[in-house]
């Protein structure tokens, strides 16, 4: 079982300097202005060397409105300024002021996104799941790679304290040989077949959408499992409004793994060794804390606090990387990625979720 690395070169577990600049400034481009743009917008702007140079949307309104909210110079937005109606975005990726692209639109959108940024010479960071499929992704990887170009899937969990202060105990070998780990995440989302946490054209569903979370806690504890079982409730369109995903390891060890968009849960994570085990207090995808228990009776509890909504931590890593060159982060690796989609694509054919992405043949 090999695991992924887990602490970034710069990270300090409690009292990391996200926001300090750590080389030349980049200028940053957002792709789309929903819940999540906004709120990790928010974030960027908190850090010294990051400068909001452009922002793209559907809506002239939308642009403009996030453009003034946040302090971006320009703004784009379909049918726009350059006089031949293209799409916000192709705009945005001509922009020679734009360095490193931030990608905030629904899954299905983003290999094109993506692969369009690529090509007009942008770094980028793409929103998980970095494709609806392991095709998708696999291409994008192979011209990130061939343009030598920087290409991160937005998975920001893999960077808050709560877990990185997890993979550090883990490692001490405090709680022993990790025999099983389960962890759950999901809320109750009102069903609407417009909005695109339930829609078959946006990837909607609970595997593409937050399955990536509890699977983190397997992953980086367990590494790539060796069987994967896949179940599912579905709606009427085809999509999973719940899942659970049952990791088998050749060692014997175990991962049960529950995602849900129907209803309410503890959204917390065990890992289960044979000395110890550990509990996340709070949501699985940003714990506030850890409960650290060895044998029955050595309990303890250890609580973080970070700066913004928790978001500083990748991006920090993505400045990084890209002020020093690399093309990719050994904390968030795109092998990883590619792993992960081949993963879901195995767990939607078992559980019955097909998008048209799965046939498109121009990859």
């Amino acid at each position: 079982m090999q695991r992924f690395v887990g602490r970034p070169d710069w990270y300090t577990t409690f009292n990391p300097e996200t926001l300090t600049a750590t080389g030349t400034a980049l200028r940053w481009g957002v792709v789309a202005t929903g819940n999540i743009a906004q709120t990790v917008t928010a974030d960027l702007a908190l850090l010294e060397d990051a400068v909001l140079q452009a922002v793209s949307s559907r809506s002239s309104k939308s642009a403009a409105q996030f453009a003034e909210n946040f302090g971006f110079a320009r703004h784009y937005y379909d049918g726009g300024t350059d006089g031949l109606g293209a799409s916000g975005y192709l705009q945005l990726m001509a922009d020679p002021d734009v360095d490193v692209v931030y990608i905030a639109t629904p899954h299905a959108q983003h290999y094109d996104i993506a692969k369009a940024a690529l090509l007009a010479g942008k770094h980028v960071l793409c929103e998980k799941a970095l494709t609806i499929t392991a095709a998708e992704s696999r291409a994008l990887i192979e011209l990130a790679r061939e343009r030598r170009l920087f290409l991160m899937e937005a998975v920001w969990a893999r960077f808050v304290p709560g877990f990185q202060r997890a993979l550090e105990i883990l490692e001490s070998g405090e709680i022993g040989q990790v025999k099983w780990v389960r962890a759950d995440l999901g809320f109750p989302a009102p069903m609407d077949d417009s909005a695109r946490i339930w829609a078959p054209a946006d990837g909607g569903g609970a595997l593409l959408d937050i399955s990536v979370y509890p699977l983190l806690w397997a992953w980086g504890t367990l590494g790539r499992p060796d069987t994967v079982s896949a179940t599912a409730e579905l709606t009427a369109l085809g999509v999973d409004a719940a899942n659970t995903l049952t990791l088998s390891y050749a060692n014997g060890a175990q991962a049960q793994l529950i995602s849900y968009l129907a209803s309410h849960g503890p959204r917390t994570a065990t890992v289960s060794g044979t000395e110890g085990f550990l509990e996340t207090i709070g949501s699985v995808n940003n714990p506030k804390g850890l409960k650290i228990s060895v044998g029955w009776d050595n309990e303890r509890v250890e609580m973080f606090e970070h700066p913004g909504s928790g978001y500083t931590y990748q991006l920090r890593e993505v400045t990084r990387c890209i002020q020093a060159g690399l093309t990719e982060s050994t904390t968030m690796p795109l092998d990883d990625s590619l792993a992960i989609m081949e993963l879901f694509d195995d767990a939607r054919r078992q559980i019955g979720v097909s998008y048209a992405n799965d046939t498109r043949t121009d990859l």
